[in-house]
């Protein structure tokens, strides 16, 4: 799966934004879709996943409540939706599919979230 992630950016603390990442290349019905995150000096950690068959959402405990992932089946896009952003949520946003293992990765998106 070829995966492009866009709508990173610049915001202040509180405020929102919507990441958008556009899947091509195979039939979805059996993936999982996800979202990582990279901050500086740190290790990639797992954000929100999503099943593309039942749109059912996972999240890591660091955004459940703020975060919310969703996809267009119409539009083989998946969004995640920040909301209440913190400064410790700068880093590098990447989204990710999985069948079994996470295999394919899109370019990172930056989040900056000034204080």
């Amino acid at each position: 799966v070829q995966l492009q992630a866009s709508g990173g950016g610049l915001v202040q603390a509180g405020g929102s934004l919507r990441l958008s990442c556009a899947a091509s290349g195979r039939t979805l019905s059996r993936y999982v879709m996800g979202w990582f995150r990279q901050a500086p000096g740190k290790e990639r950690e797992f954000v929100a996943a999503i099943s593309w068959s039942d749109a059912s959402p996972y999240y890591a405990d660091s955004v459940k409540g703020r975060f919310t992932i969703s996809r267009d089946s119409a539009k083989n896009t998946v969004y995640l939706q920040m909301n209440s952003l913190k400064p410790e949520d700068t880093a590098v946003y990447y989204c990710a599919a999985r069948v079994t293992i996470w295999t394919d990765w899109g370019q990172g998106t930056l989040v900056t979230v000034s204080s």
